[in-house]
């Protein structure tokens, strides 16, 4: 990483917030961790006006991010939970909001660049060849393996402007590169993804009866408006699970993190319970009985991926 950069990055956001030090010994470590600084850049980032043509902070995270250094893009994705929760949730108010588009732009102009435009695929086995694991009832007709592929991420297209009909697929691969990175983000960073999916969900999601003025205060705590249910299609509820199903299962065992994810799940669930939607409930269900398991056993530690160690030989 180039140190220079670095430092050139630090105070050129010195120059945009109120409160830090002009210099530091790891710039790059200060702008990804230190908490002071993500919670100016979050306050910016929520402001009423922010997300314009002209706003210093998106321009500043737009070149920070095509200075193609590794770790100076990492602060970039570090922010992207805000950046997306609040430029979604003003979408439909039909404010300026070029600013959190050109950040938006770049990530996915990345993401296009570094995948070729390819699709994401796994890998599903067939069940019914057999394996070291299992005999397979059913005679195969031939001993090749068929390859059955599953698309994860459909191919890309090079986009210079996020259109209506574009803008969910655009945030979307957006949010499959925080997926990418998500080890490496802060625990602050998840929580806060964590609530705007919350917010996403609206009044329709909210299974919270605890009175504790369930999607307004979300909506408040997040700083968005009454307007903080957005439209939730595949493309981008898809990306938004995996990240989800990581603050639930991750090793990062934060409490405050788990809750977090649990309210979201539950929030989503009961969005898609609302919008019948057959593949968000299945996949949000998945999540909340995840969440539920890990609820009832706090201190359980097994990991069900170990194979189990026995003197006895079953044949």
């Amino acid at each position: 990483m180039s140190d220079t950069k670095a430092e050139t990055a630090y105070k050129s956001l010195s120059s945009i917030l109120t409160n830090t030090h002009p210099s530091s010994q790891n710039p790059a470590s200060s702008l990804l961790y230190d908490p002071e600084i993500s919670s100016q850049v979050s306050a910016l980032l929520r402001h009423p006006k922010s997300g314009a043509g002209d706003d210093n902070l998106c321009r500043w995270l737009y070149d920070t991010f095509q200075s193609s250094d590794p770790q100076l893009q990492l602060v970039v994705v570090r922010f992207l939970p805000i950046i997306a929760g609040v430029y979604l949730s003003r979408v439909t108010l039909r404010k300026p909001l070029a600013g959190f588009e050109a950040v938006l732009l770049a990530l996915y102009s990345h993401e296009t660049t570094s995948r070729k435009g390819q699709s994401l695929t796994v890998n599903v086995p067939d069940l019914s060849h057999p394996s070291i694991y299992h005999e397979s009832k059913a005679p195969s007709k031939n001993n090749a393996t068929d390859l059955n592929l599953a698309v994860i991420s459909p191919s890309l297209e090079p986009h210079g402007t996020v259109r209506s009909t574009r803008r969910a697929r655009i945030v979307g691969v957006a949010l499959e590169l925080y997926y990418s990175k998500i080890p490496q983000m802060p625990v602050g960073s998840k929580i806060e993804f964590c609530e705007f999916c919350q917010a996403w969900a609206g009044q329709d999601g909210d299974m919270r009866k605890d009175g504790n003025g369930g999607d307004e205060a979300i909506n408040q705590k997040v700083g968005i408006s009454k307007e903080g249910r957005i439209p939730l299609p595949w493309e981008l509820l898809q990306p938004v699970l995996r990240i989800l199903g990581h603050c639930l299962l991750g090793s990062n065992k934060n409490r405050e993190l788990y809750e977090a994810a649990c309210c979201a799940s539950r929030s989503l669930y009961a969005r898609s319970l609302h919008d019948i939607n057959p593949n968000a409930i299945l996949a949000t269900g998945s999540l909340v009985r995840l969440a539920k398991m890990g609820l009832d056993s706090p201190n359980d530690q097994v990991d069900h991926t170990e194979v189990p160690w026995t003197r006895i030989i079953s044949l």
